[in-house]
């Protein structure tokens, strides 16, 4: 189990690296550029421009559903009944179009409905499954990044407490060596005041 000041070192080692590899404001620089009105329709654009204006919605129309008769003043000319009975026809073909529209989508609407929401689902799936072994490989890049920080945050304390060893034996002998040159002064002055003593004696006259 690491200690107080191995952890410290470690997460001071993590600190610095965060400083020193940290990304460029623009780090999206790589991708294209993001498409704002791809899913912009004529419909839409005219939509927000109105209430941009502050104007309100318009009423839904029913024109298209009438069948108007001529007009009072033209209802004895042959033409315009002719008119008014081809766009009855129209409308009514238009109609059954609707009505046949409205028989497929409940026919097969719910079939399709229910592919579209399993096609879905599977996208979504691949999409999540791929999330998670994105932020798996993100973890363990972190965790060896940790751990190789943590060991290296071991290395470093095993190369100091060497480090502190030595020199503390460098000290011990250093020491050592002061102390036998400084014995080693005291006998040479000893043994010349020796020798000066004896020849003083072998001087002296009996």
């Amino acid at each position: 189990m690491m200690n107080l000041g191995l952890n410290e070192k470690v997460f001071a080692m993590i600190e610095e690296e965060t400083k020193r590899y940290r990304p460029s404001k623009n780090y999206l620089e790589h991708l294209p550029p993001l498409e704002l009105h791809e899913f912009e329709t004529e419909m839409l654009k005219n939509e927000m421009e109105r209430m941009e204006r502050g104007q309100p919605i318009k009423m839904f129309s029913m024109e298209r559903y009438e069948l108007p008769a001529p007009s009072a003043a033209r209802r004895s000319e042959p033409t315009e009944w002719l008119k008014a009975y081809e766009n009855s026809q129209s409308q009514l073909f238009h109609q059954d179009v609707r009505l046949f529209n409205l028989d497929l989508l409940s026919k097969y609407g719910a079939e399709a409905w229910k592919e579209y929401n399993s096609k879905l689902t599977s996208t979504i799936g691949s999409l999540q499954k791929q999330h998670h072994e994105l932020k798996k490989e993100m973890q363990e890049v972190n965790w060896q990044r940790k751990n190789s920080q943590t060991t290296a945050g071991e290395k470093v304390k095993i190369l100091e407490e060497k480090w502190v060893t030595l020199v503390s034996k460098n000290f011990e002998i250093e020491r050592a060596c002061v102390e036998l040159e400084n014995e080693l002064q005291a006998l040479t002055e000893a043994k010349e005041k020796a020798n000066a003593k004896k020849t003083s004696s072998n001087d002296d006259p009996d």
